[in-house]
């Protein structure tokens, strides 16, 4: 079952106790304006209804919290009390009266809700939200409804890459095969019964003493290193062949124990792998056992060369941010690009006049398609310049000011839009972390629009012009 709001609770008519007043200038009374709730409601509430069972809850409250707790990364359970405690939160999560006497929900459906709201999904309501408040700023500011036709290229698009940290621990061979040894232990213990036998040894204890003696070693060799991982890799070969004859002699594991298994496995073959060959790198090196998923990504930034997380490509276009990739797996961003600009083609109905990336998407496949297609691709021309080549100067440097703008995007959804460290562990509510991060990066920029604009009427006009025909004074 699922109740479906048919009309969105207005500010006026949300309820609140004797004595308490709201004002409506509070920042989540404007961004629950901004958004527009019956739109995203008629077209997704179906992902939140239940033929069995009890009321689902109404998308706006799934939505509002998700975008609370990326606005203050606020861990589930401090999440539902702060909406509980907050009455402007309560408004913003769609509820008609102010109640502070129970939870409004258990802090388990947070899971649930970033499932059901995938990426593809929060990329859709991106697009809602960014056209509404287009929308709204054009009634606003221009009396005139006629709209022209889109000239063949107009506008300008900002690409670029960054990677979204996830909250895990240095990776180390020595202690990524220490987990494993650990947890096909755990799975032994599970699945041994008196009437299988005796149990098989496991050498617990001495491989326990082996590796603390080497972590507690502050002064490692290379041979010291290649010591310990060799004794790791024997314990964990050992385990792996024991629960394979459990299996073969008939024992089933949980669903959850064979995926386990299944990444202890590969972790083995990988460590063994770089083992032999004296390398460091393998494909799809697994760096987390709890979070399979995780990849090395090398950023080459001053700060770290490598991390850890999702990669994924932004585009900036009039201030507004959209996701155009997100994967685990290191990919090559200049394979975006042409993407991204058919995506911006079919929203606008023209290509952009201008695309400023950093030099690693202006390869020759890439320069010839924007070439077709009258777009000019920020930067010098591949390989050595020609001597009578004259380069303009003042547009290379507006060029590079402008590219800016992405920059800060990311700083922005690093620092305040929950962005620079991924604390959720699944992939697919990491994906969503990610993806609502833009949504409420989005959300920060029409309501700083919002203030500043309210601040220019307000105080550079004079007080007697804001009572006479100006069109976008309300």
């Amino acid at each position: 079952m699922y109740k479906f709001a048919d009309k969105q609770i207005r500010f006026e008519d949300f309820e609140t106790p004797i004595g308490m007043k709201l004002t409506k200038d509070n920042r989540w009374v404007q961004k629950a304006e901004i958004i527009p709730w019956s739109e995203i409601e008629k077209r997704y509430a179906k992902l939140f209804m239940n033929r069995k069972g009890n009321v689902a809850k109404p998308l706006r409250l799934a939505l509002g919290s998700c975008i609370i707790q990326a606005e203050y990364e606020f861990s589930d359970e401090e999440n539902i009390k702060m909406i509980q405690e907050h009455p402007y939160m309560q408004f913003f999560c769609g509820f008609s009266k102010y109640d502070d006497s129970k939870p409004p929900f258990d802090p388990s459906l947070m899971v649930y809700f970033r499932k059901r709201l995938t990426p593809e999904i929060l990329g859709e309501i991106n697009e809602m939200i960014i056209t509404s408040s287009k929308e709204k700023a054009a009634n606003e500011n221009d009396d005139n409804n006629d709209k022209p036709e889109p000239p063949s290229n107009d506008g300008t698009m900002i690409i670029d890459a960054t990677c979204a940290p996830a909250n895990i621990k240095y990776p180390q061979d020595t202690e990524l095969l220490n987990d494993a040894r650990e947890a096909t232990e755990e799975i032994i213990d599970d699945i041994h019964t008196p009437e299988l036998g005796k149990k098989p040894r496991t050498y617990r204890k001495k491989a326990r003493k082996d590796y603390l003696k080497f972590v507690r070693n502050k002064n490692r060799s290379a041979k010291e290193i290649r010591k310990s991982i060799s004794k790791q890799l024997s314990y964990l070969r050992r385990n792996i062949v024991t629960i394979k004859k459990y299996l073969e002699n008939g024992v089933i594991l949980s669903p959850k124990a064979i995926h386990r298994f299944a990444v202890i496995q590969k972790i083995y073959e990988q460590q063994k792998y770089m083992y032999e060959n004296h390398t460091h790198a393998v494909e799809n090196r697994i760096v987390s056992l709890s979070q399979p998923h995780i990849r090395p990504i090398i950023r080459g930034k001053a700060k770290a060369k490598v991390e850890f997380g999702a990669k994924l490509d932004i585009s900036v276009v009039e201030g507004y941010a959209r996701l155009e990739e997100l994967s685990f797996e290191a990919y090559n961003e200049s394979t975006i690009l042409k993407t991204a600009i058919e995506r911006y083609k079919e929203r606008s109905g023209s290509y952009p006049e201008r695309i400023l990336a950093d030099k690693i998407y202006r390869n020759r496949e890439n320069l010839k398609y924007c070439k077709d297609r009258g777009i000019r691709l920020s930067g010098p021309a591949l390989g050595r310049p020609n001597k009578d080549e004259i380069r303009d100067k003042k547009q290379d440097y507006k060029d590079e000011a402008d590219r800016i703008e992405v920059e800060r995007r990311f700083s922005l959804a690093k620092r305040k839009c929950g962005l620079g460290l991924i604390m959720t562990r699944l992939s697919e509510t990491a994906s969503h972390t990610i993806a609502l991060s833009i949504i409420v990066l989005n959300l920060r920029k029409v309501l700083c629009s919002f203030f500043i604009f309210s601040y220019f009427i307000s105080n550079l006009f004079p007080i007697e012009l804001k009572h006479k025909n100006f069109a976008f004074v309300q």
